[in-house]
């Protein structure tokens, strides 16, 4: 599955143009990730000297990204190419309800890793709902 990742705020604190310190299990939960063979596009505002100390900052702490602002490495960019990511999933700060935490999102992305809590909240998913939860439960353990 590939993962597009926001930087700032998601897997540091927030405190652009500066690099924050990392948010707890960022770097952890990034690896596992990797390891489990997903590949990791860093999606983020930064551009010029700021996205290299990102990116230099993310591989002095073990990660390297398949893509950055990117949807794959070997894209050139001009302006008849939409600026969207192509991805399976974003993390990003900025969704709805706000950033879940590495924790929470190793637990959705790992089916089998489930705790019983993460098991209630999903059969509290609406109906509505489901359909998508159970398609990406699907295509992880895939």
């Amino acid at each position: 599955m590939i993962i597009a990742v926001d930087f700032d705020g998601t897997i540091v604190e927030h405190e652009y143009p500066k690099i924050g310190k990392p948010k707890l299990f960022a770097f952890e939960t990034l690896k596992a990730l990797q390891e489990t063979g997903h590949q990791l596009i860093l999606w983020t505002y930064r551009s010029g000297k700021e996205l290299q100390e990102a990116v230099d900052f993310c591989k002095k702490n073990g990660i390297e990204f398949y893509a950055v602002n990117k949807s794959y490495p070997e894209e050139e960019y001009d302006d008849t190419i939409s600026r969207k990511i192509m991805a399976d999933i974003y993390i990003d700060d900025r969704n709805i309800g706000g950033f879940l935490g590495w924790s929470k999102i190793w637990e959705l992305l790992n089916p089998e890793s489930y705790t019983d809590d993460v098991k209630k909240q999903l059969d509290n998913i609406p109906q509505s709902n489901k359909s998508f939860w159970n398609k990406l439960i699907r295509r992880l353990k895939s």
